[in-house]
């Protein structure tokens, strides 16, 4: 069983404007990234993204931008469960997995935003990573929503 998700939201944006709020590092921390990010996602950077619910920050390597249409990502996969799920620990594994978010303009001027990731190893730990993910991914597509619809950032005080 290959595990992979994909998870996807419309954002009544225009296209250009969805693809900034996740390429440019100042607006991701205003909405996802809750212990900031560094870094704006261009090809071939490393960028660092840090989150109140887990230790420290991290790299994320960035494998191909297309402005306004995918961006490319791959980052250490961790294997084991989230750490705020009952407990939980969720730890460094010796490769990375890879995730692609498209964006694609609608004829009602709204964003469609799909995010899929990819390339665990198919093992009990795993697959309970690649759980915690998909949760954060689609986590990640409600607070892109709120916060460029509304100006709500969801995720403020949630995890700290």
């Amino acid at each position: 069983m290959e595990l992979k998700f994909r998870v996807a939201a419309r954002i009544a944006k225009p296209v250009h404007e969805v693809f900034e709020a996740v390429a440019d590092p100042a607006q991701l921390s205003e909405y996802f990234t809750t212990g900031g990010a560094l870094g704006r996602l261009e090809p071939g950077a490393t960028v660092s993204w840090a989150f109140h619910d887990y230790p420290g920050a991290f790299p994320v390597w960035v494998i191909e931008v297309v402005k306004d249409e995918r961006i490319v990502l791959e980052w250490q996969a961790g294997e084991g469960e989230a750490p705020n799920l009952e407990g939980g620990e969720l730890t460094d594994a010796d490769y990375r997995t890879r995730v692609t978010m498209s964006f694609k303009s609608l004829d009602d001027g709204r964003t469609l935003v799909e995010i899929a990731e990819e390339g665990w190893r198919e093992n009990q730990a795993a697959l309970g990573a690649s759980y915690g993910n998909c949760q954060g991914w689609a986590q990640m597509l409600c607070a892109l929503k709120a916060w460029l619809e509304y100006g709500i950032n969801l995720r403020a005080g949630m995890y700290d």
